[in-house]
């Protein structure tokens, strides 16, 4: 059964904010209004059925007339995580506590936060001066994609790379540091395959937009990818290797 959402929305009488980022920050400072239950849900449906998770975003839509989530509980429980992986990284493979510490926050303010709001911005920008649909209606209203949505999708599709390139990287990395052919091989299709998954949920999170068109442009990256794969494995790059080398030297 689908988890509600927090209190009042929905209901036809309830007050309804011009757009999510007021209740965002109303939310923020009052976390017995974010709704933990639905994020883990839509956590689960992301890994599980991503399809069904984007459905849900067509139903918040109807029901509050945009797109982007109006609850920081996801961005919240995502940091969470990433700082709980990232002190294991840490205690695997730093050295000193200020590292660990510089580590921990980089990990989060750059990998996450800048680099997802460059690449939301990038999909933002691109999505409304070229795949917006021309309306042949003259009373039709312009409907334009949403910054916030655009971060929902870098987040939405983050969220799966997280389990394969910060979990699962790390139960690995025992076997895909060895200095050899078949770990050098497992670590870049690891890198491949998560890469090109994030790049298809992003085409899913555009796709769900019906005043889009051309949305396969964001499954383009995912043909360089897998362009690339055979000649890194012919130049034996070991992708795991490379990484945690920039993190812990």
């Amino acid at each position: 059964m689908l988890p509600g959402g927090a209190s009042g929305a929905g209901r036809p009488g309830a007050t309804r904010p011009a757009n999510p980022l007021s209740l965002y920050l109303r939310r923020l400072l009052k976390p017995k209004q974010m709704d933990f239950e639905y994020t883990f849900w839509m956590m689960l449906q992301l890994v599980i059925s991503p399809k069904t998770a984007y459905r849900h975003t067509a139903y918040h839509k109807q029901t509050k007339n945009f797109w982007a989530r109006d609850d920081p509980a996801f961005i919240l429980v995502m940091c969470s995580l990433i700082v709980m992986t990232s002190v294991a990284y840490c205690v695997a493979f730093s050295d000193t506590i200020w590292h660990a510490l510089l580590t921990v926050f980089s990990v989060v303010t750059i990998d996450f936060f800048l680099l997802g709001c460059a690449t939301a911005t990038a999909g933002w920008l691109v999505s409304n001066h070229f795949l917006r649909k021309k309306s042949t209606h003259p009373h039709a209203v312009e409907q334009h994609v949403e910054w916030m949505y655009a971060f929902d999708v870098h987040c939405n599709s983050f969220f799966p790379l997280f389990i394969s390139l910060f979990v699962l990287q790390l139960l690995l990395s025992p076997v895909m540091l060895w200095n050899s052919f078949v770990s050098t091989t497992l670590s870049i299709l690891l890198y491949a395959g998560s890469l090109g998954y994030y790049h298809y949920m992003t085409f899913l999170g555009y796709s769900t937009l019906p005043f889009l068109e051309h949305t396969e442009v964001f499954l383009w990256p995912i043909g360089a990818i897998f362009f690339a794969v055979p000649f890194a494995v012919l130049a034996n790059f070991n992708a795991a290797r490379f990484t945690l080398s920039i993190y812990f030297g």
